[in-house]
């Protein structure tokens, strides 16, 4: 039998997207040893000779995770070729395709998980479990020697891609333990168990490749990456370390194919021990919140504010009568610590804040105008805003300020309305923008208000130009402005042309 795989073709970050199931009966597992409960695993340091006891100790605690969905049918015969009405053919391509479209279609797919606790607790990805955002209507867990059992989903987290289910044993199963993912080692041996193209439980080698990688995926991202052969169907098993205890959750690979080219990406463990917590409690992520929006600081915006470096998190916006509001933080504020633990850039804080448990008092350190100081305020839970309305016409435009290639405006009534600008935003407004100039380059767009300087408030043109030639005048050659578009602020720092 030849088993052939579509994958795509062109480069692409994949989410491990589970395994088709294939339309014949799959293949029983192996048998396997009893269930036992949890059994301590001998621990393995160096380069093994072989991964052979460590894998038979932990297959067991590895599950195949089959999900089904019911789509619902197109309305009318989409699709169909484009008939003359009354042909022949009209009922004959009705009758195979629009019919058949009308049906509803149940969809089987494949992936991964493990078992957390004795009793049935299974960890898995969001994305094996709720594909495109719909839930799977049935979900069902093979153990590793064979027994099937229905599963129930506890909670899912979109922003982590995580999952909880639970199976009702008829004996306790044995599990697998968490490891402490911030003591992972660039070099490190780790292997992988999951289920790749349906193909059943599966081992591969290799090591930790980087940690703390971005990929974009949302906006906790913290991935440790590997270069343990890991491949779609993968989704939702464990990265084990060389105890024997996950280090991470295997979420996504990075692939000019489809397929395995040792570059894959794994949830470090902390931070999936702290979301099933959650999940397991309230059936949802509960995260902290304290009000504000951060960016990241190149060394352009640290020398345009004067900042002692770039390892921290700027403070863009702070949301009136929130927590660091009433706390006493403020816009240009550069935090390098919260709750005791250090900042080494804008990820970091908003990992920590969220990882934050609710109503909790907190101490966070930070640099205002060069000075270092410490303020508290309380953290309080998050709450998704929605998304800031587009910007809509364009105004008049208003003599330039050939200092950085903008045309600054009043923002009156007539500017607040064309785009949509609230009342309650103070500053001046970009009208136009020289595409190849200081401001252009930074993409700085028409619409967009200028709130301060150097973090002087501004309100009208000439109070830009007034603290440009100051900069200046002391010999600045950057300059930091805080930018309304939207809903949010964001510090751009400029050169001086």
């Amino acid at each position: 039998m030849h088993a052939r795989w579509l994958l795509p073709a062109s480069l692409s970050l994949l989410l491990l997207t589970p395994a088709l199931a294939a339309p014949s009966k799959p293949a029983a597992p192996p048998p396997s040893k009893p269930i036992t409960t949890a059994a301590p695993v001998t621990p393995v340091h160096g380069a093994p000779a072989s991964f052979a006891d460590l894998a038979d100790r932990l297959l067991p605690t590895v599950v195949n995770i089959a999900t089904t969905q019911t789509l619902k049918p197109a309305g009318g015969n989409q699709g169909l070729p484009n008939i003359p009405p009354g042909s022949p053919l009209a009922d004959l391509f009705k009758d195979f395709l629009g019919q058949g479209r009308n049906l509803p279609r149940h969809v089987t797919s494949l992936g991964s998980g493990f078992i957390i606790d004795p009793s049935g607790y299974i960890v898995t990805n969001n994305h094996v479990v709720a594909e495109g955002g719909a839930v799977a209507d049935q979900i069902s867990v093979t153990l590793n020697d064979g027994r099937t059992l229905p599963a129930k989903l506890i909670g899912r987290d979109e922003k982590t891609d995580l999952a909880l289910l639970k199976v009702n044993p008829p004996k306790p199963l044995q599990f697998a333990k968490f490891a402490d993912s911030d003591t992972a080692r660039i070099g490190n041996w780790v292997i992988a168990i999951g289920n790749p193209f349906g193909l059943g439980s599966t081992v591969t080698a290799g090591i930790v490749s980087a940690r703390n990688r971005d990929i974009e995926s949302g906006p906790y991202d913290d991935f440790i990456q590997t270069d343990a052969p890991i491949n779609r169907g993968n989704s939702g098993g464990p990265l084990f370390d060389m105890d024997g205890n996950v280090v991470g959750v295997n979420s996504a690979i990075y692939s000019p194919s489809g397929g395995s080219v040792g570059i894959a990406f794994s949830i470090p463990s902390n931070l999936v021990r702290e979301v099933m917590a959650q999940l397991r409690q309230y059936g949802g992520a509960r995260r902290g919140w304290v009000g504000v929006r951060i960016q990241q600081v190149t060394d352009d915006i640290a020398e345009g504010l004067g900042l002692p470096g770039t390892h921290g998190a700027l403070i863009a916006d702070v949301t009136p009568n929130g927590p660091a509001a009433k706390g006493g933080m403020q816009n240009g504020d550069f935090v390098v610590a919260f709750d005791g633990k250090p900042v080494p850039d804008s990820r970091a804080l908003s990992r920590l804040v969220a990882d934050t448990p609710i109503n909790k008092t907190v101490a966070v350190d930070l640099y205002r105008n060069g000075k270092k100081l410490t303020v508290h305020l309380t953290v309080l839970r998050l709450n998704e805003p929605g998304a800031p309305p587009a910007p809509g016409g364009k105004p008049a435009p208003a003599p330039k300020l050939a200092t950085l290639g903008l045309s600054l405006g009043a923002l009156d009534a007539n500017a607040r309305g064309q785009y949509h600008i609230p009342g309650n935003v103070q500053g001046v407004l970009v009208t136009d923008v020289v595409a190849e100039s200081p401001a252009g380059e930074k993409n700085i767009h028409p619409g967009d208000v200028i709130v301060t300087v150097q973090g002087n408030p501004v309100k009208t043109p000439e109070d830009v130009a007034r603290h440009l030639d100051f900069a200046r005048k002391v010999g600045k050659k950057v300059v930091a402005l805080l930018i309304r578009r939207g809903s949010d602020t964001t510090y751009v720092a400029v050169r001086l042309s």
